[in-house]
């Protein structure tokens, strides 16, 4: 399949149901099976021709981005991103920021499918330098719409003062997330009275670094 074909998809809203069912069935077969599963399996478990697949990424290196890049956030769909969204109504900021991380933390300790995926990109790494230059084009900003969303609302509406958005999502991501991400890595697991306390700690620090100085 020729690089150009790579570069433009199919479009539409049936290429895109396509396009989603071939990603859903690769990362399936990618957790079960790792990244040696072949394109015809994730054509069979998608419903689809395997010159489909090829039409929509072009190879598996681009088909194992596009399932990585779409899987690693997941943590910050549902029950986070609402919690993330109600920010902007908070009559107090820092309870309602503190129950924001713990719901985006408990999600990232208990989705265990997206744990695996990571893992997966550990041990794959490097035969993927597009998810190096996905993250150097996209920046954190685009990878984390939901956090980026909130942080701008609360910087425009004066309650938070972010000079350098992007620097502020990685070190909110740092406080409270990295430290599950790390551990979980080496396969060992921070227990609830740690979490609680990295939570508390790191959205005092956020805040005491964002927070508006007075007058």
């Amino acid at each position: 399949m020729s690089r150009e074909s790579a570069k433009q998809p199919p479009g539409g809203p049936r290429a895109e149901r396509k396009r989603q069912a071939i990603v859903r069935a690769a990362r399936e077969l990618f957790l079960r099976e790792g990244f040696g599963v072949g394109m015809d399996a994730i054509a069979a478990e998608a419903g689809v021709s395997k010159v489909t697949v090829y039409n929509h990424f072009g190879s598996k290196e681009a088909l194992f981005t596009a399932v990585i890049t779409g899987a690693l956030d997941e943590p910050l769909t549902g029950d986070a991103s609402d919690a993330l969204e109600r920010l902007a109504e908070a009559e107090d900021l820092r309870p309602a920021l503190l129950d924001a991380a713990r719901t985006w933390v408990r999600s990232v300790r208990t989705d265990d499918k997206v744990a695996a995926l990571r893992n997966l990109v550990a041990a794959e790494a490097h035969r993927f330098p597009e998810l190096g230059r996905a993250w150097q084009h996209h920046g954190p900003e685009g990878h984390h719409p939901a956090v980026a969303k909130a942080l701008r609302t609360l910087a425009a509406q004066g309650r938070l003062v972010i000079p350098d958005l992007e620097a502020a999502i990685i070190q909110l991501y740092a406080l409270v997330v990295f430290p599950h991400l790390v551990f979980g890595s080496y396969g060992t697991r921070i227990d609830d009275d740690l979490t609680e306390r990295l939570v508390t700690s790191g959205v005092d620090m956020f805040l005491d670094h964002y927070g508006p100085r007075p007058d």
